[in-house]
């Protein structure tokens, strides 16, 4: 839109307002001397994935976290005040989730328990007693689920998940190994995988009662993982990586 210097000065709270939807073009005797544009606080509390390099100046509360969640379209996580923005998974990724998934499928049919794949978010908040004392929400690639009672009555869970396998990739794997390592053995998760593509590896947490790390493994391509919480649970290392 344009409006003239005596237009502004006329009705300069009606175009305060239309700032918010579109740029006003302000001009002086035919000539464009002025912008007025829409102010947005800057994003500098949103940790971007593919930045490359991580970079946050504040800590974010749950409220603040739901505000943009309810207001935007993309995928972020929480953890420790921090709002992680998710980038698009590749298509390697997506191509491993669906082995590791079909494999937990097949071994979770007719048990308890059950195998889940992202979007879906996980609500955990370490020793804390309660959710609302330390707020984390995550999105792992893979989650299996023993209580199932705890999805709520908006279909969200809230539980701890009993295994968790997160697929590397290169701008989430600082927050992949140390920051959500921390996060899930401190929660309470049972068993913690990590899967490299790179090196077509796959990492194994076993996490202790007093949630320490009770045993950690390291599989290579021509190894079979097995589940240290689930007997049974085996997968060959070929299989999960024999698409890529």
């Amino acid at each position: 839109m344009r409006i003239n210097t005596t237009d502004l000065q006329n009705a300069f709270g009606k175009y305060l307002s239309l700032a918010e939807k579109e740029d006003i073009i302000i001009t002086k005797n035919g000539k464009s001397v002025a912008k007025l544009i829409h102010y947005r606080e800057p994003d500098h509390f949103l940790v971007h994935e593919e930045s490359g390099r991580y970079r946050s100046t504040k800590r974010v509360s749950y409220d603040e976290y739901m505000d943009l969640v309810n207001s935007s379209d993309q995928r972020y996580e929480l953890i420790d005040g921090e709002i992680y923005l998710l980038a698009s998974p590749r298509f390697n990724h997506q191509v491993v989730v669906n082995e590791i998934a079909w494999h937990f499928n097949n071994y979770f049919r007719g048990k308890p328990c059950r195998s889940l794949t992202a979007p879906l978010d996980v609500r955990l908040f370490g020793f804390a007693t309660k959710f609302e004392e330390d707020p984390n929400v995550v999105q792992p690639d893979v989650i299996v689920i023993c209580d199932e009672d705890k999805v709520n009555e908006d279909s969200k869970y809230e539980g701890i998940p009993t295994l968790v396998v997160e697929i590397l990739s290169p701008t989430t794997k600082g927050k992949d190994m140390v920051t959500k390592l921390n996060l899930y053995m401190k929660s309470g998760v049972s068993e913690y995988w990590i899967v490299n593509l790179e090196s077509k590896s796959i990492i194994q947490y076993s996490f202790s009662q007093e949630r320490d790390i009770g045993d950690l493994q390291t599989f290579g391509e021509g190894d079979t993982i097995k589940s240290t919480v689930f007997e049974g649970l085996e997968i060959p290392l070929s299989s999960v990586f024999s698409e890529i």
